[in-house]
């Protein structure tokens, strides 16, 4: 069995296995309206996006779809559909380890006649999927900072690695604020980089806007700095 029939046979297995509703403990849907979709330090698309997203959740494991879909762009990444797995280890004290794969896929308009449709899972940078499994860490609510770093292992022959910490500062029941930092490890076309480069510098702000005594939509508004690409953005963003 090839190496990309692995890949697509595992990751669509671990996105099923808690999706029938005879093991699906949990189910959650929603969508994210963003002025502008900013990924890791780069901006996909360049215009409003609508970010779907389908969760089920079976004890520490959950998977599910999340997509990215450009109002007014048609480029290659202006549009996105996820595919991903993942499971927590919580812990007493500590707080909690995740392992996590992600199978990210760009459909774009003639994405089909150009051999870049859903099914292409060719290797070494000309498939139309990139798989990334990651770890994860979360601190306890003492501490609650995030870990994170994943490598890109499937379509890209520089094995891209990306790290990123993440800090949350609640202000009060309704604000809070995140600060983040990213950065590919090493040299890497994936992300531009000729080396170790920052590439998401941020600091969001969250506010639960509230419609009724028992319904309120959290609204966010971000600015990131890429250094290593020299640009900045400050994006808005809406959750359903």
């Amino acid at each position: 069995m090839k190496q990309s029939e692995i890949f697509r046979i595992g990751l669509l297995a671990l996105v099923l296995a808690p999706m029938s509703t005879a093991t699906a403990q949990t189910a959650d849907m929603g969508a994210d309206f963003v002025s502008r979709y900013i990924w890791r330090g780069h901006d996909f698309g360049e215009s409003f996006s609508v970010q779907p997203a389908l969760t089920f959740a079976f004890g520490g494991l959950e998977a599910g779809m999340w997509g990215s879909y450009s109002l007014a762009s048609d480029g290659a990444f202006s549009n996105e559909l996820d595919l991903w797995a993942g499971y927590t280890f919580e812990t007493a004290s500590s707080g909690s380890f995740g392992v996590a794969l992600t199978d990210y896929y760009f459909p774009y308009p003639g994405s089909k006649d150009d051999g870049m449709h859903f099914f292409n899972y060719k290797n070494g940078g000309n498939g139309a999927h990139w798989i990334e499994p990651a770890i994860s860490y979360s601190g306890p609510s003492s501490f609650p900072v995030s870990l994170y770093v994943g490598v890109m292992v499937h379509n890209d022959p520089d094995y891209s690695t990306y790290a990123e910490i993440s800090y949350p500062i609640r202000l009060d029941d309704d604000v809070e604020i995140g600060l983040s930092a990213g950065a590919s490890v090493m040299k890497s076309d994936f992300y531009s980089t000729d080396g170790f480069g920052l590439l998401n510098i941020g600091i969001s702000g969250t506010k639960k806007l509230k419609v009724t005594d028992t319904f309120s939509i959290p609204i966010t508004v971000a600015y990131v700095l890429n250094p290593n690409h020299k640009t900045d953005f400050l994006v808005f963003g809406v959750s359903l």
